[in-house]
């Protein structure tokens, strides 16, 4: 049952194949070089690669604009060099999610071709239609500031359709059972080929209700079962990861109320709360923000992030809090986008604070859920804001101080990479870190070992720690008779705490620093008194010793003792 639920306690990197390593020198990273790294990916400890759009598109929105469902963009290599990377990835033990991406096609796409050129092709009623622009056209845009309708006229198919996103993009009619069909088809052809989850693109959308008279969309969720159902049936620890940006009364919706629905959901209550956190060093809304969301079905998971490739949406925080976090993180009109988020990878928006940047991870790794890195977060990258819209924060991985940091040889990268200033590759790359000791990509690997062996945080239950600090965040997780202690101080003052872990009798007495010798007696009363240094954190375990004798037996021989 635990290896079905393997999501429960991994660790997913994101990247992208084609600003990762290019093999052929064409500018364009591929297959082949994303599989020469793949020493190094387990290397740092990952369970899953989750692997952005790579299929055929005319590639006007990252690939997320797609023109054939069971093909590999020839720019990225063949069939054959995919089924040799997943390949490479199961020898690694290392499982691969790809995004699924099915509320819209791109209009170049063979299905939207045929639909406009004939109204009787059994396509037309794959995609949305209105003869008329529908009064509500203007509403309900997920590009405010850049796009400026959700209905565009076809000339040749002489009428309205329906596009949540760009309008290249062309909405699916997913409430039609053929398309519904379609996507099952679409899921069996990569499990076939070694893939073992999707990251489900835009899940309220495709789930949701779509015409010129709907004004406000019905979720269909009884599509999320049958998505969930069809993967069970084909490859039984096979997952879908919902991008679903929802209040939390609408989690178990699409978690499902017996968990027969999506399995991990990506937090993003949780993660818009962390980044106010962060900016103003008041830990009582993401603490709030962990008990609206701990409701979920003992199989479902959250996946906690910190930054992805899109930009940092802030729609759930007040107006208040929003302008702390712009004023904190991104202060300038450069910086921001569609008039709600902030495009900034996470270290230039620390402003480069090892401090700040491990306390970010250090939460990331013990919040309620499992970790989702990006290419790049390891190393600590920057962004080009030079570059528009999202792709400030999708520059080329830097491998190394060689021409365009080791990505490409060639003298034209699909993206221009990072050269100038503090995170310029001659800078910020895998290479130079490696060999230091104390480099951010050595913390980030040792963090992630230490991750894989505190189980209790993704498979317990949690409590939030009365600290007496609005400044630190205290959380305990219990899980199979074992419990775990974490303490962040977001501020950047030491403080001294005085706090009870909250269990019964003198069994929280004892707390063992399980990333360093900070060890913690409790005193009169069983209350411990700790200090932690400005923006510093303290993983314990809580009771005595003798736990590193049980270690192994806690979590069926999977953890290492520490």
């Amino acid at each position: 049952m635990i290896d079905d639920l393997w999501y429960k306690n991994g660790v997913i990197y994101c990247l992208s194949v084609a600003t990762y390593m290019d093999a052929n020198g064409d500018g364009i990273g591929d297959f082949k070089g994303l599989s020469r790294r793949l020493d190094y990916l387990h290397g740092l400890g990952i369970t899953a690669i989750w692997l952005m759009p790579f299929q055929p598109s005319p590639n006007r929105d990252g690939g997320y604009d797609i023109s054939d469902y069971y093909n590999v963009d020839p720019r990225y290599g063949t069939l054959g060099d995919f089924v040799e990377f997943t390949h490479g990835c199961k020898q690694r033990g290392i499982r691969v999610i790809i995004d699924l991406v099915v509320n819209h096609t791109s209009d170049q796409h063979p299905w939207f071709q045929q639909a406009r050129a004939d109204k009787e092709s059994p396509y037309r009623d794959w995609y949305v239609w209105s003869d008329r622009k529908p009064a509500h056209a203007d509403e309900g845009m997920v590009f405010p500031g850049v796009q400026k309708s959700t209905w565009t006229r076809d000339r040749v198919a002489k009428a309205y359709y329906f596009h949540r996103f760009y309008d290249f993009q062309p909405d699916l009619n997913t409430a039609n059972p053929f398309v519904q069909e379609e996507i099952l088809k679409i899921m069996g052809f990569w499990i076939q080929l070694g893939v073992c989850g999707f990251r489900m693109d835009a899940v309220p959308f495709v789930i949701a209700t779509k015409g010129p008279q709907v004004r406000k969309p019905v979720e269909q969720f009884d599509m999320l079962r049958t998505f969930r159902e069809f993967l069970q049936w084909r490859k039984g620890d096979a997952i879908i990861l919902a991008e679903a940006n929802v209040r939390p009364k609408d989690d178990l919706q699409y978690f499902g109320d017996d968990g027969d629905r999506m399995h991990m959901m990506f937090n993003f209550h949780v993660n818009q709360h962390l980044f106010y956190a962060l900016a103003s060093g008041d830990t009582g809304p993401l603490a709030k923000a962990l008990v609206e969301t701990k409701p979920r079905p003992a199989t479902a998971q959250w996946g906690l992030f910190l930054r992805n490739h899109d930009e940092l949406d802030l729609g759930r925080l007040t107006k208040a809090q929003q302008a702390q976090v712009f004023a904190a993180f991104g202060p300038d009109k450069t910086m921001q986008l569609y008039n709600r988020g902030i495009r900034r990878r996470l270290a230039p928006m620390l402003g480069g604070d090892r401090r700040r940047l491990e306390l970010a991870y250090s939460l990331m790794c013990t919040l309620p859920g499992t970790p989702v890195l990006r290419y790049g977060d390891e190393i600590a990258m920057g962004d080009d804001l030079r570059l528009k819209e999202r792709e400030c924060a999708r520059t080329p991985m830097q491998w190394s101080t060689e021409p365009h940091g080791g990505f490409t040889k060639s003298d034209k990268p699909c993206v221009p990479v990072i050269e100038q200033g503090p995170y310029g590759y001659p800078h910020v790359n895998v290479a130079q870190q490696r060999r230091d000791p104390n480099s951010f990509l050595n913390w980030i690997e040792r963090i992630l070992r230490m991750r894989k062996e505190v189980p209790e945080i993704g498979w317990g239950d949690f409590e939030v720690i009365e600290t007496g600090d609005p400044a630190v965040l205290g959380l305990r997780y219990d899980w199979r008779n074992n419990s775990v202690l974490l303490l962040h101080n977001l501020d950047e003052q030491p403080r001294e705490l005085t706090f009870s872990v909250g269990l019964a009798g003198d069994s929280g007495d004892t707390l063992i620093d399980v990333l360093g010798d900070q060890h913690s007696q409790a005193g009169k009363r069983h209350r411990h008194t700790v200090m932690l240094e400005g923006y510093g954190y303290r993983w314990y375990r809580v009771g005595g010793l003798d736990y590193l004798l049980k270690r192994s037996e806690v979590d069926g021989g999977n953890g290492t003792p520490v």
